[in-house]
């Protein structure tokens, strides 16, 4: 089958430099977002038209070499555009007609089209709105059959009172489509030429139009502004806030969510206002992340408790663990069962195992740090030399004091303490007081300085 999909607008609404098919919806560009519902057809060949931006795009979609593209140097209008594509489209019996900046279709609503077109039919859908302005009307017979559709401009006052509208996407056989863009003419108000001019030619010819209507009246919602954009984003959330729920995902405010990845939850999984999930995220039995956290590509598993105001990237988290609040995890953090990350604790490319402690205030980098071990607040490991990273090992039941710097490479045997305010150049032995201080000295008479005054 071939998909196509038009996409070579300017969006001189969206006021920005970037094209049109580009800006985001969920935490994908439009574009994408069409392609993954076009990707879920087997074996489609996918032709975009491109014009505005063309380089753009085609950068932005480099990595899927499936895509195929065709050049639309002027927008003369939707039929313009397929007759660009034309030449692209292989010799698959249907044709497939979708729209970059319509970024929400999905799957099961386009399955009618498809077969009307792969039984030799037209495909179209159409969509019932009470305030239809701005949009194409439906025309039909007497006996109810679609004969054309016409465009906003060109129709009459009793076609404008029409409510049924065009929503541009349709599908049909490939042979007639190229025959009738080829015979589009753009003699009409706008001197465009309409797709949707086809549908009369079908009619003339004898092939029957069969519409029908998506199942959410938002999946065929075009974006031409910034407004537009954020209208859609929030029905999109909601849209996805619904579907967790319905999982059995508790959210405390279903309106204050953004979903802009794949997010899996277990049963009985809590989430609180304001966090955004971005990548991959898979959330185990009983999780509960507290409010405002950012989570990206990360794996919690079940019991563990993550508080308001904390980021994890590119991170895995064991059971019945406590992160937060205001705990970071940056990318190739790996936390064992019961481990507990405290407020204003960094964490990156570091495993810290079992029943691990860092509650305050630490920094620990490229370490792998054992079970039952705490560290103390203030502790920093000295991970980088200002040419290359070094790794701290910390092995089990360690006891790190307060104000502690660890300067990589250096490990810390089993059992070690290091007391307060210590610099660690070299291994600390097992089961002994390691202590690095200077000599505590007072002396006597000493005086504050004392602020000068302005002459």
């Amino acid at each position: 089958m071939n998909i196509l999909i038009l996409a070579a607008g300017k969006g001189t609404r969206m006021k920005s430099a970037l094209p049109k098919v580009l800006h985001a919806v969920g935490g994908q560009s439009m574009l994408s977002r069409v392609l993954g519902t076009a990707s879920q057809y087997e074996n489609p060949h996918v032709v975009v038209v491109v014009g505005h931006g063309a380089h753009e795009v085609k950068q932005h979609l480099a990595s899927n070499s499936s895509v195929h593209f065709a050049e639309q140097t002027e927008q003369l209008g939707t039929g313009h555009a397929v007759q660009c594509a034309s030449s692209a489209l292989a010799d698959h019996p249907v044709t497939l007609i979708l729209y970059g900046d319509v970024p929400l279709i999905q799957f099961d609503s386009l399955r009618p089209l498809v077969k009307a077109a792969q039984a030799g039919q037209l495909g179209l859908m159409t969509l019932n709105m009470p305030n239809p302005q701005g949009y194409g009307r439906i025309l039909r017979d007497a006996e109810g059959a679609v004969v054309g559709i016409v465009e906003q401009k060109d129709a009459t006052l009793a076609q404008q009172a029409i409510t049924e509208v065009n929503t541009g996407i349709l599908a049909c056989p490939t042979v007639q489509l190229k025959q009738w863009v080829s015979q589009l003419s753009n003699n009409n108000a706008q001197g465009e030429y309409y797709l949707t001019d086809i549908i009369a030619m079908a009619h003339a010819e004898g092939l029957l139009v069969r519409t029908s209507q998506p199942a959410n009246s938002w999946e065929v919602s075009g974006v031409n502004s910034r407004i537009q954009q954020a209208e859609l984003e929030r029905i999109w959330q909601l849209h996805q806030a619904e579907k967790l729920m319905l999982e059995g995902v508790q959210l405390l405010d279903p309106a204050r969510i953004d979903l802009r990845g794949d997010l899996v939850c277990g049963t009985d999984v809590s989430i609180d206002v304001g966090c955004v999930f971005q990548g991959k995220v898979s959330l185990g039995n009983n999780v509960s992340i507290g409010p405002y956290c950012v989570l990206n590509n990360v794996t919690i598993a079940a019991g563990t408790r993550v508080e308001a105001y904390s980021h994890l990237a590119d991170a895995t988290v064991g059971e019945n663990a406590v992160i937060g609040p205001y705990a970071r995890l940056r990318p190739g953090a790996k936390l064992g069962n019961e481990v507990h990350i405290g407020n204003f604790v960094e964490v990156k490319n570091a495993s810290i195992a079992h029943q691990s402690k860092a509650n305050h205030l630490a920094y620990i980098g490229d370490a792998q740090i054992g079970e039952r071990v705490n560290v103390g607040a203030g502790t920093i490991t000295c991970n980088y030399d200002g040419a290359n990273k070094h790794l701290t090992i910390i092995e089990d039941d360690v006891f790190i004091g307060s104000d502690t710097q660890l300067v990589a490479p250096v490990t810390v045997k089993k059992g070690a303490t290091l007391g307060a305010g210590t610099t660690l150049t070299k291994d600390a032995p097992e089961h002994a007081l390691t202590v690095s201080r200077a000599k505590q000295v007072t002396i006597t008479g000493w005086k504050r300085p004392v602020k000068s005054t302005k002459k």
